[in-house]
């Protein structure tokens, strides 16, 4: 289960389902800390209680975040305290898709050894290394 925190401000008793401000600034927090991959205070927040697979207004992850921004680190202590390797964010984009866009091979093999299915998402991760005509890639997934 994922939780989703909206961008916003308004006060949750004013509008019942929206998070207040607190938790909003506190989830803005927790995503850059997954951004500039700073790896043990963002398993701490996880281990304390916020979910792994915490999701901000564009249904990108904390792993989708680490992952983008090249923190390899970061990515391999989220899948090891449950966070899906697959979770593509709302444009159907994956983690591993947005490695191999950027390049970030320790991070591709951490998602790989994490799970993470090549073929997930929309462009997949071979499909990506397809366009960018990234043979080792390609063959490191087992595609053609």
């Amino acid at each position: 289960m994922s939780e989703h925190v909206e961008n916003g401000s308004q006060d949750s008793q004013d509008s019942p389902g929206v998070p207040d401000e607190d938790v909003v600034e506190l989830a803005t927090k927790i995503f850059d800390l997954a951004r500039r991959g700073e790896t043990e205070t963002l398993a701490a927040y996880v281990d304390a209680g916020v979910p792994a697979n915490l999701t901000n207004d564009r249904g990108d992850t904390l792993v989708m975040l680490a992952a983008y921004h090249g923190h390899a680190e970061a990515v391999t202590a989220l899948l090891a305290r449950g966070a899906e390797a697959d979770r593509a964010n709302d444009r159907g984009q994956t983690p591993l898709a947005g490695a191999v866009f950027k390049g970030e091979e320790a991070v591709i093999r951490a998602l790989l050894a994490g799970g993470a299915d090549p073929n997930a998402g929309t462009p997949s991760a071979v499909d990506t290394a397809r366009m960018f005509a990234k043979a080792d890639l390609l063959e490191l997934f087992g595609a053609k």
